[in-house]
């Protein structure tokens, strides 16, 4: 019984050490997680805000727009063979262009993605960090909340016994002067 004693006094106080740094570690932050700031580009290399502008651009419904409005003009001018037919009909030229334009684009989206995806990694940690913490918290608020109940238990208890004295003597008074 004394080693679950002293097990939990050791894991209380590894528990408010942890709570208390998380705290700290929270005060510190707490500026910038109130007020949200956009990403900062000026800390980013040439070669990632290229990534991102290729992304934000090629994610876009004015660029879907704009490259159907041009296949759909190579396609007509290359039918109807207005202008000399400089891709005749299983459109090679056309499916080269696009491939390449794939072949290019899929890096700059993946860099793009891979830096949000460390952005969110970085959120998700510190979310992790205040789960811990508010759980610390509420872990803390349930003892305090059963300290007060043994407590509420213990002067009821006290409370019955000196009522049940009062009643048991002056049931000893009223037998006495009977």
């Amino acid at each position: 019984m004394k080693d679950l004693k002293t097990l939990k006094v050791e894991l209380h106080e590894t528990e408010e050490k942890l709570l208390h740094s998380l705290r700290n570690l929270r005060r510190g932050h707490r500026e910038v997680l109130t007020s949200p700031q956009p990403v900062d580009s000026s800390g980013l290399t040439r070669g990632q805000k290229i990534a991102d502008a290729v992304a934000s651009t090629m994610g876009s419904w004015k660029f879907i727009i704009v490259q159907s409005i041009l296949l759909f003009i190579w396609i007509i001018l290359n039918i109807t063979a207005y202008v000399k037919q400089w891709d005749p009909y299983p459109f090679i030229l056309l499916n080269l262009a696009l491939s390449f334009q794939a072949a290019y684009a899929a890096p700059f989206i993946m860099m793009s993605q891979n830096r949000q995806q460390d952005i969110d990694r970085k959120a998700a940690d510190n979310d992790y960090k205040i789960n811990v913490k508010a759980e610390l918290e509420i872990e803390l608020l349930h003892q305090k909340i059963d300290q007060m109940r043994e407590m509420e238990i213990v002067n009821l208890t006290q409370s019955v016994k000196d009522l049940t004295d009062i009643l048991h003597k002056a049931k000893i008074d009223i037998k006495t002067t009977h």
